[in-house]
């Protein structure tokens, strides 16, 4: 009972702190600091004395170097024609399926994940090009935003991924085996996305019209071509951690490289570029590494408190099955993901969730897949879907049209998760395979 009481007091604050507009690793500090010091009875030197450490074992952690890198590597990428490049190269290749260049958000999106690490941008880089072009071409405006904020999230999942390294630090995971394991259910799930726009489009051809468009074996050539970039990215990227030539960080600082290496060849490279994409990493990173600074130190205190480990004592009272424990989790996220960002949401649950696991016999590998894809859905639902406000801000359309746009692709990631709650083997073959 004491441990419940702490944890609402905990989660009543924390509410409070968001509600009052204090920033999230602020107001996870505080609330931190005031639980120990009023719930647990220690003085201020010695909570002092906690947080400090926390700061410095987070602060120099050689594995937050990956963040930083990714992001200035998708910062790079998002400020040259790549997008362009992109939406060229698809065309010719989706032009006789059916749904036609509304796979371009699809596979446009799944490209660009694996060199981005984020859902916004990815949203927005694909975006900026795929919108205009679809609108123009008589394209159905629902389906080309709702895939646009559906396949936006596989910046989430398809490695390199930032929240991935986030989750394999504070759960203590490999970090290139979560990048393994999220190759395959990112693979899926556009899958999935890329079947329902085929089913649309036989049902009803007005949706993806016939622009007349005919290529010729040299138009595939050049849209290799236009292709090149990218893919060569992701091999340098990929290749270098699957191989094992490199670490995940390691890896993103060949990839920066790499993409400026690239945006030189392309004549694009200028010290404005520089500037621009060092100070947007800069804000992105010194944001995310507070957040997992400020999570630490929570965890920490509901360590003291003894609140993780009575709670999951709790819910194992409840005798649930695996199955119903990942039901009642996917509801408890899908919640969270309404008013949270992914980071967010992993940093303030997973001292909680994560024994709950545990205890279930559940691998944290394939929980961490599992909670990436729940997070995911959290990006196209109100009122803080952070695809539709990309979206919102890129087309006029109001949040609630796009996130109703959204709703089948919403709906086809849940199917996703019972796929991979039905056959495991998705998340954990590769990764099996890889590293044994």
């Amino acid at each position: 009972m004491e441990a419940v009481i702490s944890a609402a007091a905990l989660l009543a604050l924390i509410f409070l702190m968001l509600g009052l507009g204090v920033w999230i690793f602020i107001g996870l500090i505080a609330v931190s600091g005031l639980g120990l010091v009023v719930l647990a009875g220690m003085d201020l030197s010695r909570v002092a004395t906690i947080a400090t450490g926390i700061i410095y074992r987070y602060s120099s952690a050689w594995e937050l170097a990956a963040i930083p890198m990714f992001i200035w590597m998708g910062e790079i990428i998002f400020r040259t024609d790549i997008s362009d490049r992109i939406f060229r190269g698809l065309a010719p290749f989706v032009a006789h399926v059916p749904g036609r260049l509304l796979h371009t958000n699809v596979m446009g999106c799944t490209l660009f994940a694996a060199v981005s690490g984020s859902s916004a941008a990815t949203t927005a880089t694909v975006g900026k090009i795929t919108t205009t072009e679809l609108a123009t071409r008589g394209y159905s405006r629902s389906l080309s935003l709702g895939s646009l904020a559906g396949a936006g999230s596989f910046g989430l999942l398809i490695p390199p991924s930032i929240i991935m390294i986030v989750y394999g630090i504070l759960a203590e995971v490999s970090i290139s085996r979560l990048f393994a394991a999220g190759v395959l259910p990112g693979l899926m799930i556009a899958g999935l996305f890329s079947a329902y726009l085929i089913l649309r489009a036989l049902l009803d051809p007005s949706v993806a019209p016939d622009g007349g468009e005919r290529y010729r074996a040299r138009d595939y050539a050049w849209a290799l071509v236009d292709l090149l970039p990218i893919f060569t990215l992701m091999g340098i990227v990929l290749g270098a951690i699957y191989t094992g030539v490199a670490t995940p960080s390691e890896a993103a600082a060949v990839g920066v490289f790499g993409a400026l290496v690239i945006a030189g060849v392309l004549r694009q490279l200028s010290v404005r570029l520089l500037m621009q994409t060092l100070l947007g990493a800069v804000q992105t990173s010194a944001m995310i590494c507070s957040l997992l600074i400020a999570a630490a130190f929570l965890s920490t205190a509901m360590g003291y408190l003894h609140i993780p480990a009575d709670v999951a004592r709790a819910i194992s009272a409840l005798d649930l099955s695996p199955a119903m424990l990942l039901l009642t989790l996917t509801g408890f996220y899908i919640v969270l993901g309404l008013f949270l960002d992914g980071v967010s949401i992993i940093v303030m649950s997973l001292p909680i969730t994560l024994p709950l696991v545990a205890a279930a016999g559940i691998d944290p590998v394939w929980f961490g897949i599992f909670l990436i894809v729940t997070i995911e859905l959290g990006q196209v639902t109100p009122p803080v879907g952070f695809n539709l406000f990309v979206l919102q801000g890129m087309t006029g359309e109001p949040v609630g049209r796009i996130a109703l746009y959204a709703f089948p692709f919403f709906c086809l990631m849940l199917l996703g998760i019972a796929l991979l709650a039905m056959f495991p083997q998705i998340v954990l073959w590769l990764p099996g395979y890889l590293y044994g």
